[in-house]
């Protein structure tokens, strides 16, 4: 007897049809900036994910990580006193 992995919820991620999740591509973009991306997910992003979303949400996490930078830096140096 044959089992169907889409009834059983382990559809590989590569081998399905649709475009990935704002979540799937917020995770991907994560894993890019420490370089930790799965084979399967990038086949996924590769192959049904938009180039624009992945632009678009890693400049918005370059942003967000430039201002957590500052924050940081301002609030050490008011912490010492400066």
């Amino acid at each position: 007897m044959k089992s169907d992995d889409s009834k059983q919820g382990n559809q590989d991620p590569a081998k399905s049809d649709k475009a990935p999740t704002i979540w799937q591509t917020f995770t991907s973009v994560s894993a890019s900036f420490f370089g930790v991306q799965s084979s399967k997910n990038r086949e996924r992003d590769f192959k049904h994910g938009k180039a624009s979303h992945f632009i678009v949400i890693g400049i918005l996490m370059t942003i967000g990580f430039i201002l957590m930078v500052w924050l940081a830096v301002k609030f050490a140096l008011k912490s010492a006193g400066m």
